[in-house]
């Protein structure tokens, strides 16, 4: 189900914009682990392209039409190391993550230049909200802390904890 991002428009979209920059001049874009040699190579380029004319829908499309993941990949177990299957999901799943993460780090630095808070919503339904989903929604973040937390934390959960993990549906709007 599509995500419903308040605030995206052109202004968030240059700012999501500076904020892959930003990462690309650091190295710390954050690339799946599950991406082939294909992934690896053109994510960067398929992420902006997604921000500059798309949404999190076009980003999961352009990773399934390019061929983007591994088929399979390693998993330890109690066992030892064992091949699984990639998720048929995967693109989608990093797709929403990313796209929902960049939006975030743009309205924060977009609140940031017009000295407003940023509040947490759903923006893509869920039938089975995860209760620390719940209790974050209509949270006052300050923008700076979130921006810096979510510079920080690539790839991974973010001390604030926004967004609360893959599928969660939350996101951001200014106030």
């Amino acid at each position: 189900m599509k995500f419903n991002f308040e605030n995206l428009d052109d202004f968030t979209r240059k700012l999501m914009q500076d904020e892959i920059n930003y990462d690309i001049e650091r190295e710390q874009l954050y690339l799946s682990k599950r991406f082939n040699d294909v992934g690896q190579n053109i994510y960067k380029d398929l992420l902006y392209e997604a921000v500059e004319n798309g949404d999190e829908e076009t980003l999961a499309s352009s990773l399934n039409n390019n061929g983007c993941f591994k088929s399979h990949e390693e998993r330890k177990t109690k066992s030892g190391v064992t091949l699984a299957k990639v998720p048929e999901n995967a693109n989608v799943t990093l797709a929403e993550s990313e796209f929902n993460r960049f939006y975030i780090r743009g309205l924060c630095l977009r609140a940031i230049q017009a000295g407003q808070k940023i509040q947490i919503y759903r923006a893509r339904h869920s039938d089975n909200p995860r209760a620390e989903s719940i209790t974050l929604i209509d949270k006052i973040i300050e923008p700076e802390k979130l921006l810096s937390d979510l510079r920080t934390s690539i790839g991974i959960d973010t001390v604030l904890g926004l967004p609360p993990g893959p599928n969660s549906g939350l996101s951001v709007k200014l106030i």
